[in-house]
C-alpha cells in the first residue's frame, strides 16, 4: 500500500517535471519516537504505523530556475504530500500532514543529506475515528474575482 501511495505521489505536478523531492519511509518504533521528539512531542508521529518524510531538493530545481527554483522544489514537495494524503484516503488509510518540527533534528535522525529540506512528516495508519471535516472559510472572503 505504501509503495502504491508513493507511486501516486510521483504523479503530482512538478516544475519542469524535475520531481525535486525525495521520500524517507519510517516504520521502526525507535526512529518514530525520535521523530516525534523532533516534532515537538507530537504523539501521533510516534504512534502511526508508517511515516513518510517528504523532502525538497533545491539544487535540482535551482539548476534550471535559479533562486526561484527554491520555491519550486517546496511546491513540488507540497504537491507530492497532498497526493500522499489523497491516495491514503482513497485506500481507506488515515493520514496527517505534520509540518511543525525541527528541520535539523529530523535530518539528524534520518541522516538526510544536507542538500535536502524536510517539508512534511506524514503519518499513515488505520484510523481510530472518522472526524467531521472542518468547515471551510467563507468563499466570499477567500475568492477574489478579477474583472
Amino acid at each position: 500500500m505504501v509503495e502504491s501511495i508513493l507511486e501516486m505521489a510521483e504523479t503530482a505536478p512538478s516544475a519542469g517535471n524535475f520531481r525535486a523531492r525525495e521520500y524517507f519511509v519510517v516504520t521502526r518504533p525507535e526512529i518514530k519516537t525520535m521523530l516525534s521528539m523532533a516534532a515537538y512531542g507530537q504523539e501521533h508521529v510516534a504512534k502511526a504505523p508508517v511515516l513518510i518524510v517528504v523532502c525538497a531538493d533545491p539544487m535540482k530545481s535551482e539548476r534550471r530556475y535559479g533562486d526561484r527554483g527554491h520555491l519550486y522544489c517546496i511546491q513540488d514537495a507540497a504537491s507530492a504530500a497532498t497526493c500522499i494524503l489523497l491516495s491514503a484516503q482513497n485506500t481507506g488509510l488515515g493520514s496527517c500532514w505534520t509540518g511543525a518540527f525541527d528541520d535539523e533534528a529530523v535530518k539528524d535522525v534520518l541522516a538526510i543529506p544536507e542538500r535536502l529540506i524536510p517539508t512534511a512528516i506524514i503519518t499513515l495508519g488505520w484510523p481510530d475515528e472518522k472526524p467531521t471535516p472542518p468547515s471551510g472559510q467563507d468563499m466570499a472572503e477567500a475568492v477574489h474575482w478579477v474583472k
